[in-house]
């Protein structure tokens, strides 16, 4: 039976930890490589939730995967972070008003582009997008700007899972995991400790150790990426917050 002393597995903790989207502000006048690779990183993340907005704008499948990569290509290659201010925050805002202007004065010059010619490495997984958008979309119509807050709150969501899972892959312990993560979005109080712990094997106390350290680490690790997300001194607690309304 698994032992109450296992610990959740962790990845080292630099020394010094500052956001991602604090290291683009704070170089954005300047030709920084940790500037352009922590925008590139950010890019990668939080693509869907544009794909998303042009989709739901009406735009076919071909022309939002073109337009996005188009808008990256500008974002990167640009110069757009110039219109981004320090007191402006977050980097959700940033994006979708970036996104606006594109679309409004640039869709012309983007349409015209030869497709897949865009100098950008952001990968689209589009086919996993739209299978997405197609469940998002037989729920209640809201919305575009409300749609694209939801569909941010949810890919920070899969993002923190996805970290998560990496640290028990490296310790090994990814079986652990995989049992476990059903615990993540339980009411605590709703979680059947006696039956899982009869069905994992485990002593009931053992369980709900690791239960407690899971989620409390899942906690931790959201929290780092809203981070990633704000500016140096923006509240993350005031934009959990804020999240967790567009989610309910």
């Amino acid at each position: 039976m698994t032992s109450a002393t296992e610990t959740t597995p962790r990845a080292p903790r630099p020394a010094f930890v500052t956001t991602h989207w604090s290291v683009v502000l704070s170089a954005r006048d300047g030709q920084s490589p940790e500037s352009a690779a922590a925008l590139e990183k950010l890019c990668r993340a939080y693509w869907y939730p544009l794909y998303a907005y042009i989709r739901h704008s009406g735009q076919s499948k071909e022309n939002a995967e073109d337009l996005t990569q188009a808008f990256f290509a500008r974002l990167l290659e640009k110069r757009f972070l110039d219109s981004a201010q320090q007191e402006r925050g977050r980097f959700r805002s940033f994006l979708l008003v970036a996104l606006k202007r594109f679309l409004a004065n640039e869709w012309e010059r983007a349409h015209a582009q030869k497709r897949g010619g865009f100098r950008t490495s952001i990968s689209l997984d589009t086919e996993l997008a739209e299978r997405k958008i197609q469940f998002e979309v037989a729920g209640p119509e809201v919305p575009p700007d409300r749609a694209f807050e939801r569909r941010w709150a949810l890919t920070l969501l899969e993002q923190t899972m996805s970290r998560l899972r990496s640290e028990f892959k490296r310790a090994g312990k990814i079986a652990e995991f995989e049992r476990l993560k059903i615990f993540l979005t339980a009411d605590k109080k709703e979680i059947p400790y006696a039956t899982a712990a009869a069905q994992f094997r485990m002593e009931e106390g053992a369980l709900r150790v690791a239960v407690h350290r899971l989620r409390k680490r899942y906690r931790e690790l959201f929290r780092e990426e809203i981070a990633h997300t704000l500016a140096e001194g923006e509240s993350v607690e005031e934009e959990l917050r804020y999240l967790m309304s567009v989610l309910s």
